[in-house]
């Protein structure tokens, strides 16, 4: 691939050199003159975490995986650079490059989201456990530093991974108030890995009318997230959420994200009575109360039972079985969206409702925490094995990826690790 600033050469060498990549995406802290103006909020790139964890949530989500396809080190390190220099002026709602610059080369930014403004846009980078091992094999001198933390996660009861939506060496989490600017975002990182990296599987998300103590509803007209991590606790933070001096200098203050595209069975969902899925789901429908409550955010009375003296809240209750009182206190934060990937054909004779085109569609499961074999891990093995709701669900893909620490103005996202190494 050529270098877009110029005529000849490669791509190759265009990243493996540092003042390369700074004359095509630009010195972070500086805008070329066709840089859009900040006509929106924006929430900074830098800082001791990276934006995008305890941010409050967008309204707009594109997750996106990748597999590295280069065997020098050296190259991811510079492409880690070339993606934060990128991601600081994205975040600031800037073209990563002079968009008319040569006429007759590809114009280094799409230009797709030039009039949009910065949009709350966030990107959070996270490493997967194959950037350090994969099929046993140390690839990059990487593999003595790789956290005990990032662990490969179980295969869980009623698993059905897709391997093309699964796993991955690179994640990169873009959140944002507009569509077009989230895609953007993520499109133009693509762009710059082109001979280092190449997408493995994305996946977009949506939690239209969330707004500040509001909790989004899923697709199954439940609220989704009533009980999680306050990002406005830093102590509960510091808990649960971000990584100490166990994770080696280059994660602390990071954390881990499990993200896992999860296919809900609307139609055979829509079919149940209300009673029912208010059962299922341990919580009234309307009001997001547990059963028997009044308000959302009451205790769950787990030792509450009926007339008939069984619990209020089924056994097998999905808020029971995700309660942090059920799993030694565990907690994580979570970060879901809503998908609609469109409609599917099924050809399946029964039962009668699964003949014909079937909505694709589900929940875009996302949370972060300190450890996930203290939070996501422990808490869904138990959901896998008992949980009512998983008639109605199937996990199709997803992965756990290291986010590390946040970054300061003239260094890159995991810039501690490959010095280490």
């Amino acid at each position: 691939m050529s270098d877009p600033t110029k005529d000849g050469g490669t791509r190759r060498a265009f990243l493996t050199g540092a003042a390369g990549i700074a004359g095509a995406v630009g010195v972070a802290g500086s805008a070329t003159a066709l840089d859009r103006q900040e006509t929106g909020p924006a929430v900074p790139f830098f800082g001791p975490h990276q934006a995008g964890i305890a941010t409050p949530m967008q309204p707009h989500c594109y997750f996106a995986a990748f597999d590295l396809t280069t065997d020098k080190k050296e190259e991811i390190a510079a492409l880690l650079r070339a993606w934060t220099e990128a991601s600081a002026k994205l975040a600031r709602g800037q073209a990563i490059g002079d968009l008319d610059r040569d006429p007759a080369a590809p114009p280094v930014d799409s230009g797709e989201a030039r009039d949009l403004s910065p949009a709350r846009l966030t990107l959070t980078f996270g490493f997967g456990a194959s950037l350090f091992t994969k099929d046993g094999v140390d690839r990059y001198g990487l593999a003595k530093h790789r956290p005990e933390a990032l662990v490969d996660l179980p295969r869980f009861v009623g698993d059905q991974l897709v391997p093309e939506r699964t796993g991955g060496d690179l994640s990169v989490q873009a959140c944002g108030d507009d569509p077009q600017a989230v895609f953007h975002a993520v499109r133009q990182l693509g762009r710059l890995a082109d001979g280092v990296a190449k997408l493995r599987w994305v996946q977009s998300g949506f939690v239209s009318g969330y707004g500040p103590k509001t909790t989004p509803r899923n697709l199954m007209g439940f609220k989704d997230g009533t009980i999680t991590v306050p990002i406005s606790d830093p102590s509960a933070m510091e808990r649960f959420v971000w990584v100490g001096d166990e994770g080696g200098g280059w994660m602390r203050g990071g954390a881990y994200v499990v993200a896992r595209p999860i296919r809900i069975a609307l139609e055979h969902w829509d079919r149940m009575k209300l009673g029912f899925q208010e059962q299922t789901m341990g919580r009234h429908k309307t009001s997001g109360a547990p059963i028997g409550g009044k308000s959302e955010f009451e205790p769950l009375d787990l030792a509450a039972n009926d007339t008939d003296g069984n619990p209020l809240i089924a056994e097998n209750a999905h808020a029971r079985l995700a309660a942090p009182e059920t799993n030694d206190g565990a907690q994580v934060l979570r970060r879901s969206y809503s998908y609609d990937n469109g409609v599917s054909f099924v050809a399946e004779r029964w039962p009668p409702w699964r003949q014909g085109m079937e909505i694709d569609a589900g929940l875009l499961f996302v949370c972060y925490q300190r450890d996930p074999r203290t939070g996501f891990i422990k808490i869904f093995d138990r959901m896998s094995k008992f949980d009512m709701m998983n008639q109605f669900v199937t996990h199709i893909g997803g992965g756990l990826f290291a986010c590390p620490g946040g970054v300061s103005n003239g260094r890159y996202i995991g810039q501690g690790l490959f010095e280490a190494a």
